[in-house]
């Protein structure tokens, strides 16, 4: 059985995910990833992980539809049989995401349910899905946010479903533990990615969070991928179950 570590990182054509599948590159680790429409970006993200001397490729999924969730699964497993003579792999990265920002007076049947297929019964669904193919003593690492612990306005329906994703994390952590296979979530605060653009674009509000912030400043994708490259590597094998908030100390 080979011993190259090889990950599953949902979203990682941009943003957060994609500092995440550079992380893990640079730290030895074989990409598989899901791009959802930016297919221009997610080449550019191979290329980039090439360049690491790693392997890499990417594959479009819709995280909010459950066909092409199981589709995604089905082409990363058939591909490592295909390159590697095994469908197994070590980590699952639930980092793909949507984002909506509404009153709970405002919010949309539809735009709930999105969020929700999305960010909850998508990555639930592929976790399920993906666990046979997990090696053991594997890593899952699922992406929550800081606004599930504060507060901001219009954030309701967003921050519910990562709450969820939180609890679903101590469950899944329970049941895999007996494989050696650890469940953590990361929380990132503000952090300057393609999703808080408009937000960030106005300078009052980001002087108000360089304000609110213990370390003085707006995240970087690259300070969320480095909590998940810990988490995946092998000095995190005791940590499991937990939720690191990776903020900067925001809204202390």
């Amino acid at each position: 059985m080979s011993s190259q570590k090889i990950a599953l990182i949902t979203g990682a054509s941009q943003g957060l995910g994609k500092a995440m599948a550079l992380q893990l590159a640079a730290q030895g680790t074989d990409i598989i990833f899901s791009y959802h429409k930016e297919q221009a970006a997610a080449n550019e993200v191979v290329a980039q992980i090439e360049a690491l001397g790693r392997k890499a490729i990417g594959y479009q999924a819709d995280m909010g539809n459950m066909e092409s969730v199981a589709r995604l699964l089905k082409q990363a497993t058939d591909h490592l049989q295909e390159k590697t003579g095994s469908p197994q792999f070590d980590f699952l990265i639930n980092n793909a995401g949507n984002y909506a920002i509404t009153l709970v007076s405002d919010t949309e049947e539809d735009v709930l349910d999105n969020l929700y297929r999305v960010h909850l019964k998508g990555m639930y669904m592929l976790t399920k899905q993906a666990l046979p193919f997990i090696r053991d003593n594997g890593r899952i690492v699922n992406i929550s946010s800081g606004l599930t612990r504060f507060t901001v306005l219009g954030r309701s329906a967003y921050a519910s479903i990562k709450g969820a994703v939180e609890v679903f994390t101590r469950y899944l952590a329970l049941e895999v533990g007996q494989r050696g296979i650890t469940a953590n979530v990361v929380a990132p605060g503000i952090v300057h990615t393609q999703m808080t653009h408009a937000q960030l674009e106005d300078a009052g509000r980001v002087q108000l969070f360089e304000n609110s912030t213990a370390l003085g400043r707006v995240g970087m994708p690259e300070d969320i991928a480095g909590v998940v490259g810990f988490l995946c590597s092998a000095e995190a094998r005791w940590v499991t179950a937990q939720r690191i908030e990776a903020s900067g100390g925001i809204f202390l």
